[in-house]
């Protein structure tokens, strides 16, 4: 029998805006950093309660941990942790000072000879971590870690010791990749967004690109999914689009892809928008918990990616 009255008028879920609908999944599901990056982000909400909310995962030794980064769980610093701590930081424009500082204290005492930083700290063994994540006793450098974190602190002026032999490790792994995939090319590209060469980011940008498209690590035709290679170890549905690589319009990678491919990758990404108001995670999911976390992580940098390419979200 249909609906008469008052509720045949009322929308259902999918008919009110994307905001609107990633608010109420984020009031109901996120941790309370993410909720307090909600409202910085979307609803003029103050920095200061972002950075109350992130000093919860910051240890003693100016790393952080506690799980912040969900898939690595435990009190522990982390280069993984503290590179997202890192980019939070950035995203309220409170990168510097002596926050940072302590920050790159961290990063010194964690490094690898080489001066750059591992994935995961061997101080992670006993405490839990998702399978697809090696914790070893002498982990080598990863650009994966080290990209992101020196193309922050470049891009927010900060100079510190730390950052001269870890920005020429970045210079050195990106002009030398060969074969690679989209988790690591995604590290090379902040790293190159914010390097200061720009003569010298620009070119390897230039053949990162090249590789991108040689290798199909980016899905240029979002309705022929099946076309595209998954990496190898990533879960079966792990692809990734332009728009994880070209973030913002202003980001090099953005060059890699045409109008027609950039719009299409936009438009899944809108359409990924679940029932519940959130969007979903692509990367293997081993624990309830650590998915529950993330979604509000994904959800947020979705938004904040369609608002960057000018996409109503309401």
């Amino acid at each position: 029998m249909p609906e008469t009255g008052a509720s045949a008028l009322r929308p259902t879920p999918s008919a009110h805006p994307p905001l609107f609908r990633a608010e109420q999944f984020v009031w109901l599901t996120a941790r309370v950093l993410e909720q307090r990056l909600f409202a910085y982000h979307f609803l003029n909400g103050a920095a200061d309660p972002v950075e109350t909310a992130l000093d919860a995962y910051r240890n003693e030794d100016g790393g952080y941990g506690h799980a912040l980064e969900p898939d690595l769980r435990g009190p522990v610093s982390q280069p993984l942790h503290t590179g997202h701590a890192l980019h939070i930081l950035d995203a309220v424009e409170r990168c510097g000072g002596q926050r940072v500082d302590r920050v790159c204290r961290y990063l010194t005492s964690v490094s690898t000879p080489e001066g750059a930083l591992p994935t995961i700290h061997p101080s992670q063994r006993g405490y839990p971590v998702a399978p697809f994540i090696p914790v070893v006793d002498d982990p080598p450098s990863a650009l994966l870690a080290t990209g992101p974190v020196v193309g922050l602190l470049h891009r927010n002026d900060v100079w510190h010791a730390w950052l001269f032999r870890a920005t020429d490790f970045c210079w050195q792994a990106v002009e030398s990749l060969e074969k690679s995939h989209p988790y690591e090319i995604e590290a090379a590209v902040a790293f190159l967004d914010s390097a200061p060469d720009r003569t010298r980011a620009e070119a390897a940008a230039d053949r990162l690109g090249r590789l991108v498209r040689a290798q199909r690590l980016a899905v240029l035709e979002p309705e022929s999914l099946t076309e595209y290679p998954v990496s190898p170890g990533y879960a079966p549905a792990e692809h990734h689009f332009p728009h994880d690589y070209a973030r913002t319009p202003r980001s090099l990678a953005r060059a890699w892809f045409t109008d027609d491919e950039m719009s299409r990758s936009l438009d899944h990404l809108a359409d990924a928008q679940q029932e519940d108001g959130g969007w979903p995670v692509r990367w293997r999911q081993w624990a309830p918990g650590t998915a529950l976390e993330a979604r509000p992580m994904v959800t947020i940098e979705a938004l904040r990616t369609l608002r960057a390419y000018g996409r109503h979200i309401g």
